[in-house]
């Protein structure tokens, strides 16, 4: 019966466990259900009234069961046999009232969670929400100097000295966000000398008081383990997500970036694209009618490999044709200062400059851009007349309607001439009713015409009008085709549209990867992307520990290019800032993981081979072949194309296959040229390999299985046949010298008178001469024998005897 209780206790207990759940997934119940559950919670309340007599009695029950058990068969008589029916009969009830308390019991306590939970989003809406209290005139002018600070960070030709002269001015009247932006300054050596422990500091200050910067400030150095901070994933991820719900734009995208690829947290594709979707519209609110900031990916790795020629005497030598007066030079020129650009910055001024002198010349494409830079505005350009406009709001007003009528103007001589970027201006001002009338339907013809030529801005706004049903139909389709055309020129709008469209579903099947794609490239086009450039010059400048520390914040944020470059400033010991080669490497096999992680071939060939040598990790051939594959399939590396290769040659993580290796080996050098030479030579030692192996199959493979002594010892053979061989080789090349002998005596003194001195040194020697006559010729004999080798040797023609001298002194035969 006990056992029949319990069961009964877990089977409600799961009965209304279900219950709760299917009405938390069903949402809205219906009358009855309501009635139902009505009655259900009258039955609780009468039941939660005698809770603890229910306790009580259940507690007797149970120590009554626990006491031994007396047989029915030997108990005295048939009442004590009813009594215990009866006491199984009162358990029985008893249990029923358990699950009903148990029940109430969690109701209870869900409920007081509910309520704190509401207290506590209402103390923190108590804190965002405006004080009326009003600021005192010290916050007024820390607020003021912060601005001006920060606007003076946002141009890109101005002092930034001066910058932190104001933020230093500002944090001296305690303004939260002055300081975390001077203790960013320390972190990354902008403006002043690292300080990481001092900045550490102050974020830890400031998080208490919730500055989202200080947050996000503590995230990095914890990521990254400087300023006494040891690495802690967990942490930053933590700090991470308070400065994300501060509405911080660098949090927010290393949140997205860690959601979208696994990093610490699971990989939730719907949360990346909550912050990413935060980000961009960031971003697209800021864009006018331009294309949005240029953002300049310059990858160390690929500049070290494939240097190309300078950027700034390309720019010098169009320059002298366009002050020669080059229609085109100008032209190029002055949409580099448009744009900017990775050798100039960018320069509206000049840019005002080279576009009139191309209009001048009659050129299209300058009255375009000239119409466009009067359009945008620009605080570089000055307009005529200015001093004669500048402080009422009416005054402002005319300013802009003489910008209108020149854009107009300029507009229309290019439109006139066929040009697309003029077409697309005298579009976009009927579309606003900038200085004309608005008219959607000459808009569109204008968009039309422009789109036609392939200009990115027409095709850009054509899609956004037949995505709004602006003077025209909806039409999902046509707008994501010109959406599409526009993203090809790398427009920023145009991917912010294609991430909506592929975030709500509109025009086609809903795709959540998409939309985070679009989203993340728009994302890395604000104008924080200037921390980029700022690290390249640093690097150019050798400040190798500023450009790591920009490029290690930018990493974090999901910038591939970032973590590339801080992974080879890493792997080429060029930063000192941790001072251990061994955390050096596993940052760095960190940095090119995430970066190959993003599809970079380069980065995958370098992770390949951390995982070949053991660098930063445990040496792995199956993952390193892995990696070699995935970029000689997808990117076709020719590096990748020889590693795997010289794999497949010594089977290293896979089967041993030289006709594959030689496949392989032939592909990296079809793919790239510079290949060719280690290509021929690995081809070599293949060949001889393979001239080996035939050679082991053939009679001749006794070589091969020679005394293990000599096998062991098989470079002291080698040395001793080398030094036999060098000992051949300079004997055969020695000078050849004959052996000196003394002269021979005349055999008759008469004959001896008769000789000359020279004649007789020049008489050939007699190998019986008496020891006496080596006095004859004292010193003759070598240098006689010398002059007679070189006088045969130039009379080749003439018949001599070997012992006779070539001097007109010589012995008459008559004697």
């Amino acid at each position: 019966m006990r056992l029949q209780g319990l069961l009964c206790v877990l089977l409600l207990l799961v009965a209304q466990q279900s219950q709760m759940v299917r009405a938390e997934l069903q949402g809205p119940i219906s009358e009855s259900a309501s009635a139902t559950a009505a009655i259900a919670s009258t039955e609780a309340e009468h039941e939660s009234n005698a809770e603890h007599k229910a306790a009580d009695e259940i507690t007797t029950a149970d120590k009554e069961a626990k006491a031994p058990q007396v047989d029915a068969t030997t108990a005295p008589g048939s009442n004590e046999r009813k009594a215990a029916k009866l006491k199984e009969t009162e358990f029985e009830a008893r249990t029923k009232v358990m699950p009903a308390a148990l029940f109430e019991r969690l109701h209870n306590d869900n409920i007081m969670k509910q309520e704190k939970l509401k207290a506590q989003i209402e103390a923190i809406q108590a804190k965002l929400a405006p004080s009326d209290v009003e600021p005192t005139p010290e916050q007024i002018e820390a607020q003021s100097l912060y601005d001006n600070a920060m606007e003076i960070l946002g141009k890109p030709r101005t002092d930034q000295r001066v910058a932190l002269t104001l933020l230093k001015k500002a944090a001296a009247f305690n303004h939260l966000k002055a300081r975390a932006e001077l203790a960013w300054a320390m972190v990354l050596g902008h403006w002043m000398s690292f300080d990481f422990h001092r900045a550490a500091d102050e974020f830890e200050s400031l998080a208490i008081e919730g500055v989202p910067e200080a947050h996000a400030g503590l995230g990095f150095l914890y990521s990254v383990g400087v300023g006494g901070k040891n690495v802690s994933q967990p942490l930053a991820l933590i700090h991470y997500t308070l400065a994300a719900l501060g509405d911080n734009t660098l949090a927010q995208m290393a949140m997205g970036y860690r959601y979208l690829f696994g990093i610490n947290v699971p990989i939730s594709c719907e949360t990346a694209l909550l912050h990413y979707k935060r980000v961009a519209r960031k971003v697209a609110s800021k864009v006018t009618f331009a294309n949005g900031p240029m953002l300049h990916r310059v990858r160390l790795l690929d500049e070290l490999e494939n240097p190309g020629s300078h950027e700034t005497e390309i720019v010098d030598y169009y320059q002298l044709l366009a002050d020669k007066g080059d229609v085109q030079s100008q032209v190029g020129l002055g949409q580099l200062y448009y744009q900017g650009g990775k050798a100039i910055q960018q320069d509206h001024q000049k840019a005002l400059e080279y576009f009139t002198l191309a209009a001048n010349a009659g050129n299209a494409i300058g009255f375009a851009f000239l119409g466009k830079l009067y359009l945008e505005g620009s605080e570089q350009i000055k307009a005529d007349n200015e001093t004669a406009f500048k402080v009422s709001l009416q005054q402002i007003t005319i300013k802009l309607r003489y910008n209108f009528n020149a854009s107009l103007q300029y507009f229309s001589k290019a439109s006139e001439m066929g040009d697309p970027v003029g077409q697309s201006g005298l579009g976009l001002m009927y579309l606003k009713g900038l200085g004309v009338p608005k008219d959607s339907i000459k808009a569109l013809s204008y968009f039309t015409q422009a789109a036609d030529q392939g200009w990115v801005d027409g095709q850009l706004q054509l899609g956004t009008m037949y995505f709004t049903g602006n003077g025209v139909k909806t039409d999902y389709k046509l707008a994501l085709k010109y959406f599409n055309l526009a993203t090809q020129s790398g427009h920023v709008l145009a991917y912010y549209n294609l991430g909506i469209m592929h975030a709500y579903g509109m025009g086609m099947l809903r795709s959540c990867p998409a939309a985070v794609e679009f989203f993340k490239n728009v994302a890395e086009r604000g104008r924080w992307s200037n921390r980029l450039m700022h690290a390249y010059s640093d690097y150019k400048q050798n400040r190798i520990d500023e450009a790591y520390m920009h490029y290690s914040l930018m990493a974090e944020a999901g910038y591939e290019v970032a973590q590339s470059n801080a992974a080879f400033l890493l792997d080429r010991e060029e930063v000192h800032v941790f001072n251990d080669r061994h955390e050096d490497l596993i940052r760095a096999f960190y940095y090119w993981k995430r970066a190959a992680g993003q599809g970079y071939s380069a980065a995958q060939v370098k992770l390949g081979d951390y995982y070949y040598y053991g660098w930063g990790t445990k040496t792995d051939f199956e993952t390193a072949a892995a990696l070699y594959r995935k970029a000689s399939e997808q990117q076709y590396n020719a590096q990748a194309m020889f590693n795997l290769g010289y794999m497949h040659e010594q089977g290293l993580g896979m089967k041993k296959d030289w006709h594959l290796a030689k496949r392989l080996y032939d592909l990296a050098a079809e793919t790239n040229s510079d290949a060719k030479v280690p290509v021929a030579l690995a081809l070599f030692k293949l060949q001889m390999l393979a001239k080996i192996e035939s050679i082991k199959e053939s009679p001749y493979r006794f070589i091969f299985y020679m005394d293990e002594n000599i096998a062991a010892n098989w470079d002291l053979y080698m040395i001793t046949i080398l030094t036999l061989l060098l000992g051949i080789i300079m004997y055969t090349r020695r000078p050849f010298q004959q052996l000196e002998q003394p002269p021979a005596a005349a055999p008759q003194n008469d004959i001896a008178a008769a000789i000359p001195a020279n004649d007789l040194a020049a008489a050939p020697p007699v190998q019986n001469a008496a020891p006496g006559a080596e006095t004859a010729a004292p010193s003759a004999g070598p240098t006689t024998l010398a002059a007679a080798a070189a006088t045969s040797t130039s009379n080749t023609g003439s018949s001599q005897s070997a012992g006779t001298s070539s001097s007109s002194n010589t012995l008459d035969p008559t004697d």
